[in-house]
């Protein structure tokens, strides 16, 4: 039995080390898909679920001063720039940046337009609230990133310092 239970052990440490050396990667090029495909899919009217909700979210925070024919593209265009910069591993700290600038605006919503974003406020969101409310685990996703710029790594053991310091050097040279 014991047998076993060091195999299963064995194991188990190689994933959970499997994991933490891939995981932020991972976690940045799933992201960045995400933004990409999103981004990419507001250059085309209609296809975009959050097309009219942004738009009329735009023209209220910019008091009417930005249409709609300019703010949908540069929302795209910012969307995708995003994408691309976690995608491509570009400046991650100008990348997240962006990503919590839009993020702040894409919540925005939730308070602006509560009868579109909530069945029942404020505990029974409607699709686009739904679709809003999920960033927060994009959010996350973010923070996880952005704990990497300056070195952070993921480690499997954190008591073992040449465990630590072998993780960080794969983690550099994966990232």
């Amino acid at each position: 039995m014991s047998t076993l239970r060091n195999r299963f052990e064995r194991l188990d440490t190689r994933i959970t080390e499997l994991m933490a050396r891939y995981g932020v990667l991972l976690l940045r090029v799933a992201l960045g898909i995400v933004f990409f495909w999103f981004g990419v899919l507001k250059f085309f009217p209609g296809l975009s679920p959050a097309q009219d909700l942004a738009t009329r979210t735009i023209d209220l925070l910019t008091f009417g001063l930005v249409p709609a024919a300019i703010s949908l593209p540069v929302l795209a265009a910012w969307e995708v720039a995003i994408g691309l910069g976690l995608i491509l591993g570009w400046p991650m700290r100008l990348t997240l940046l962006l990503l919590v600038a839009q993020m702040a605006g894409t919540v925005t919503p939730l308070f602006l337009f509560p009868a579109e974003a909530f069945v029942q406020f404020p505990y029974a969101p409607t699709l686009e609230g739904q679709y809003i409310i999920k960033n927060i685990v994009l959010v996350a996703a973010a923070v996880v990133i952005g704990a990497t710029v300056r070195g952070g790594v993921l480690v499997a053991n954190p008591n073992d310092l040449s465990a630590y310091q072998r993780a960080a050097r794969q983690q550099r040279e994966t990232i």
